[in-house]
């Protein structure tokens, strides 16, 4: 059986998605232990992507495979039981064996926030990248046109020895802002290590006015990372849906074939 599990997590007091040896503070690793508590059997967790160290998801994608066949309701409710408080899962279903949540992924959202005012947040700051200076929106609206399409991100990578492509494709950056709060959101094919955050780094210097608008040409054309913005901190970035093809029938029909009882 194949299972698509969809997470919610508030990623401040972790080192990131990605399992690791030398600490057992991650997300894929704590969802991989539990899991494996309830079936009885060790599994793998695929996720759709990495989050690092105290990024936020509020839709992150994972699936794993096990011999056994479980009640789906049952199960997720003796997940969320079974996860701290900052970890929970929102859907459980079995899906198609072929599902994969990385690979078969079209399209991901992400979301930067910022709190652009001198008086700080107190029920959001672990949510909010703190800046006072007033940023000017409209040249980071404009700024953002220039990102959008198929581009070669290089410069907007921290892996300096990436032997994969660096090209992606960014469908929409839409820039909201409601009372002293900013949020800068991306839809694209997929994402660089660190390239959201150094997007968000990049539109916020030309936001102060340290960088023009149409600075973005010579930063794709250069594919130099020591030329682009900073690297946004982490706490303002959030994994808000991960998109796959026909991704309604799919979970639904899911639903039924797993546990019909429960759809």
């Amino acid at each position: 059986m194949n299972y698509k599990i969809k997470i919610m997590y508030d990623g401040s007091a972790y080192n990131g998605w990605q399992r690791q040896k030398n600490t057992d503070k991650t997300i894929q690793g704590i969802l991989e232990t539990s899991i494996s508590l309830i079936l009885g059997e060790n599994i793998q967790l695929y996720g759709s992507g990495r989050t690092d160290a105290g990024v936020h998801a509020k839709g992150q994608i994972a699936n794993f495979h096990t011999k056994v066949v479980v009640s789906l309701k049952q199960m997720q409710n003796s997940l969320n039981l079974m996860l701290p408080e900052d970890i929970k899962v929102l859907q459980l279903n079995a899906i198609d064996a072929k599902f994969h949540a990385r690979r078969s992924a079209v399209k991901k959202r992400y979301s930067y926030s910022i709190w652009n005012s001198y008086i700080s947040p107190v029920f959001e700051r672990k949510y909010l990248y703190e800046r006072v200076e007033k940023l000017d929106l409209n040249a980071m609206r404009e700024a953002s046109k220039y990102l959008v399409g198929e581009h070669d991100f290089r410069s907007f990578c921290s892996n300096r020895t990436f032997e994969k492509s660096t090209i992606r494709t960014i469908y929409s950056i839409d820039i909201e802002k409601t009372g002293d709060k900013i949020v800068i959101f991306y839809e694209g094919s997929g994402f660089l290590y660190n390239m959201v955050r150094i997007l968000s780094g990049t539109l916020i210097e030309i936001g102060l006015g340290s960088r023009k608008p149409n600075s973005i040409s010579a930063l794709l054309e250069a594919k130099k990372r020591e030329l682009a913005g900073f690297c946004a901190p982490p706490q303002g970035l959030c994994l808000d849906h991960v998109f796959y093809e026909n991704q309604w029938e799919e979970e639904n029909n899911a639903i039924f074939r797993g546990d019909r009882e429960e759809s």
